[in-house]
């Protein structure tokens, strides 16, 4: 059962304090010490309970005011459901410790049922990336039986006036959960069909006029030699290429943003069989880039008027990559989308295929303004940043550093990283267009050699590469994000 939280704000003047069972208060370090923050909210709770906060803190001298931070106080006043006190630490109030803040107290009241009443933001930015961190703290998965004992969501009331960005949070947060539980079913459940009949609910669900989505499959991929390759290793389904549009009346003038995500189903490696094999356990994770895509493109058409004035389609390159008597072999040769030739090197290494034909389609068939392809592509990645950064590729660097401040601002951080066009040799093949997988003695730098081989693909597009290998996996509950598929790139 999905427990999502419920969060509203009220002024101050509407607030009936009796209804709540804690409340919560920030701490921030300064040069004088540990002080409460939202000084007119904390005279309001402390008029109303009769209590002093700054003297209920002092009994904790070890405070640090560090962002996440948490302080429990008992506290009992009459008349009141009230008993506890939280005090969390804010740290420099900054969107990013606010995140962590919220993150913090989430955890610590996660399917409690308990009614909190929380001063720890004062504007609308922090409001919304707080609130955005309490729901995705909160998301778990679990398909225990029987089922676990009726638990009931906790409710959170900020002090402010704060609806507008609420509102986009829960929005922004309910597409991340979405690509969550797409990211967390298991691959004996998830084949590149029941991607596509997800997606169809999705569209349905959204009720929008300006959603549309086409569903390509057998004969309708007899160009897409990457996709074949791949999702051949497996027939029954098949893969498939999912094709969601978000284009509202009058949007014909709009710029065209199309999102290619990687939708590997589940990745055994194929002949290539990934060593050592329990590599393979969170292989169900492979298609975060297109869980991603799909959320993306649904919320963006649920905001309504609220959306950004973009015409965006989604492609989902869904297949599963399995070993079977049908599975690619090292040395094919492939026909991609558009006619270039890749030999196969590697069939581990079965992401950029796909993609190279979703990047090649966009570019000749939608034309589109921006083309982005987010996908869980190569393990260099994640050995060069960790887990808390995406790399990104592109030549444009205007469009690099506003994806950069993006990313900064919601959390989801990106690092661009160098196209190094010296590296384009470890790509040559004797008897095709391309290797895939620049596979070649004393030759390194696996994640920019991907970025070289999807670049051929998106022509002359303003193009970004987004490897989010490292992020779209957690191997642990941390912060917002649960053990297993973050939903990152939403």
């Amino acid at each position: 059962m999905k427990l999502f939280p419920d969060i509203n704000s009220l002024s101050i003047a509407d607030i009936d304090f009796s209804k709540y069972d804690i409340v919560v208060i920030p701490i921030i370090k300064s040069d004088a010490g540990i002080e409460l923050g939202n000084p007119k909210a904390i005279k309001a709770i402390e008029k109303y309970f009769k209590i002093e906060l700054s003297k209920l803190l002092s009994n904790w001298p070890d405070a640090t005011g560090k962002a996440g931070e948490l302080i429990e106080v008992p506290i009992t006043a009459p008349e009141t459901k009230i008993s506890r006190v939280y005090f969390v630490g804010v740290g420099e109030n900054s969107s990013d410790d606010l995140r962590k803040a919220g993150a913090a107290l989430s955890r610590k009241v996660k399917n409690s049922g308990s009614s909190i009443i929380s001063a720890l933001v004062t504007t609308r930015q922090s409001a919304r990336n707080h609130a955005v961190a309490i729901v995705l703290a909160s998301y778990s998965w679990s398909q225990k039986s029987p089922a676990p004992k009726v638990l009931k969501a906790a409710s959170f009331t900020f002090i402010g006036n704060f609806e507008k960005e609420l509102s986009d949070a829960r929005l922004l947060a309910e597409g991340v959960w979405l690509a969550r539980d797409l990211i967390h079913t298991p691959s004996n459940i998830k084949n590149p069909l029941w991607i596509a009949d997800q997606a169809k609910a999705q569209v349905n669900k959204a009720k929008s006029a300006a959603l549309k989505i086409e569903v390509k499959s057998g004969a309708g991929l007899a160009k897409f030699g990457g996709l074949l390759a791949v999702g051949n290793s497996a027939p029954k389904p098949g893969p498939r290429l999912v094709q969601v549009t978000y284009q509202p009346r009058g949007s014909k003038n709009w710029p065209h943003v199309v999102l290619v995500g990687k939708g590997i189903t589940f990745d055994t490696g194929g002949v290539s069989l990934k060593r050592p094999y329990e590599h393979m356990v969170g292989m169900k994770s492979d298609m975060s880039g297109a869980a991603a895509v799909l959320a993306t493109v649904i919320a963006i058409a649920k905001l309504g008027v609220n959306a950004p004035k973009v015409r965006v389609t989604g492609i989902l390159m869904c297949a599963e990559n399995a070993l079977s008597s049908t599975s690619q072999r090292p040395s094919d040769v492939i026909t991609h989308y558009g006619g270039t030739t890749v030999e196969v090197i590697n069939t581990d290494a079965e992401g950029r295929l796909v993609l190279a034909d979703g990047l090649a389609y966009a570019d000749a068939v939608l034309k589109p303004d921006y083309l982005i392809d987010i996908a869980t592509l190569t393990g260099a990645a994640t050995l060069g940043l960790g887990r808390q950064y995406a790399a990104m590729y592109t030549r444009d660097v205007a469009l690099a550093q506003s994806l950069y401040n993006a990313g900064q601002s919601s959390g989801e951080r990106v690092w661009h990283m160098p196209l190094i066009d010296d590296y384009k040799v470890a790509l040559a093949s004797e008897i095709a267009d391309f290797n895939h997988t620049a596979e070649k003695p004393d030759f390194n730098g696996g994640s920019i050699t991907a970025a070289l081989f999807l670049e051929h693909f998106a022509g002359t597009r303003k193009w970004v590469h987004l490897d989010i290998a490292g992020p779209a996996r957690s191997e642990n509950d941390s912060g917002e994000n649960p053990k297993g598929g973050t939903g990152f790139g939403v």
